[in-house]
């Protein structure tokens, strides 16, 4: 059973964010203190700078030496099961669209780790939590945002229709959106098979090339190798200056999540139906798989438990910038988004009590 200690660390953890979320929220929605502009700096400032730090520091204090190999191996084959099963169901029920088993991926696969996880799990568990989600972050931030990427920019590439007949195309933001996806819909046509496999990776390439969160993926990860390896630290000027500002990254991210819940018309934005299945896919499906894989790869113990719980974890929010900006289900990840971490403290509080039974 669980104990009030127990109960007293998940829900200090995760309180905190909850109050920076509902800040965020209140101030627009209530207050009216920010407007659309200011709103989308915050915003980007989050994107650009704290959460791109907070991954930099998060990477570089993991060692690459000591990784958990059964962790890594679990969490590849999770993405694997994931990927034919969606596929399988897509093909019979909407014959095969992208688009459906990108969204179906996104949610059931990929949680909220640097944000959420870390913290949370790190309050249950303590430093061998944080230790092994970085390896999580890493794996995320490398292989499967990357991979996610190259699926968008391929479904763009099949000339799959991407504006849903559901969108409010009055908005500025949803016809700004459908544009960008003619814009792109028309630079694959008329173009030979080769030729339009080149254009996605050098497409996926720029984008990479441009995204901060790349650039401090693979220097924390450069720079964990010379740290472990050679023994030697940052010095004390340049990891003040990343820590000054990427301590204040999970606060700034979940008050940015604040505006973007109030700039919404309604929370469940795509519609109950499609919530619902939202919602299983990230905290039931998801973790399911995740424990399957983790059991078949023999991991056990405390490293099977924080696999599984982090699987259960809110939807992420990477995957929800990159639907926005190619119109791919926006309104569906939104709604994980939102919902998830509503329901983010019982969820957690229900899947330690079943995995300590």
């Amino acid at each position: 059973m669980i104990s009030l200690h127990d109960g007293y660390h998940i829900v200090a953890a995760i309180i905190p964010l909850y109050v920076a979320m509902i800040l965020g929220y209140v101030s627009v929605k209530c207050l009216n203190l920010l407007n659309p502009d200011q709103c989308s700096g915050i915003n980007k400032f989050v994107a650009k700078f704290s959460i791109p730090l907070l991954s930099f520091q998060v990477i570089s204090k993991s060692n690459p030496y000591k990784l958990n190999l059964k962790l890594v191996c679990a969490d590849v084959l999770q993405k694997l099961i994931a990927f034919i099963g969606i596929a399988v169901i897509t093909r019979v029920r909407s014959n095969g669209d992208l688009n459906w088993i990108i969204t179906g991926i996104s949610l059931s696969t990929l949680p909220n780790t640097l944000i959420l996880g870390i913290p949370l799990l790190k309050a249950i568990y303590g430093q061998e939590a944080e230790v092994l989600l970085a390896q999580i972050v890493v794996l995320q931030s490398l292989i499967w945002y990357n991979l996610l990427l190259f699926l968008f920019e391929l479904s763009t590439a099949r000339e799959v229709d991407m504006v849903q007949s559901s969108s409010a195309t009055d908005e500025p933001e949803a016809r700004q959106a459908a544009q960008r996806t003619d814009e792109r819909r028309e630079t694959y046509t008329s173009i030979p098979r080769r030729t339009k496999v080149m254009l996605v990776l050098l497409t996926v390439g720029k984008k990479l090339l441009i995204n901060p969160n790349s650039h401090a993926t693979i220097l924390g990860l450069a720079w964990a190798f010379i740290s472990f390896g050679c023994n030697v630290k940052l010095p004390k000027v340049v990891e003040d200056s990343i820590s000054i500002i990427s301590d204040g990254g999970l606060g700034m991210a979940m008050f940015s999540l604040g505006l973007f819940m109030a700039s919404q018309a309604r929370i469940v934005a795509c519609g109950t139906r499609l919530a619902l299945l939202a919602m299983v896919l990230r905290f039931i499906v998801g973790p399911a798989i995740m424990a399957g894989s983790s059991f078949a790869i023999g991991l056990k113990r405390v490293p099977f438990e924080i696999a599984v719980m982090q699987a259960a974890l809110p939807q992420g929010i990477v995957p929800f910038v990159f639907a926005k900006e190619y119109n791919v289900h926006p309104e569906i990840l939104s709604t994980g988004i939102i919902i998830g971490l509503l329901v983010a403290l019982p969820i957690a509080l229900v899947y330690y009590l079943l995995l300590r039974l």
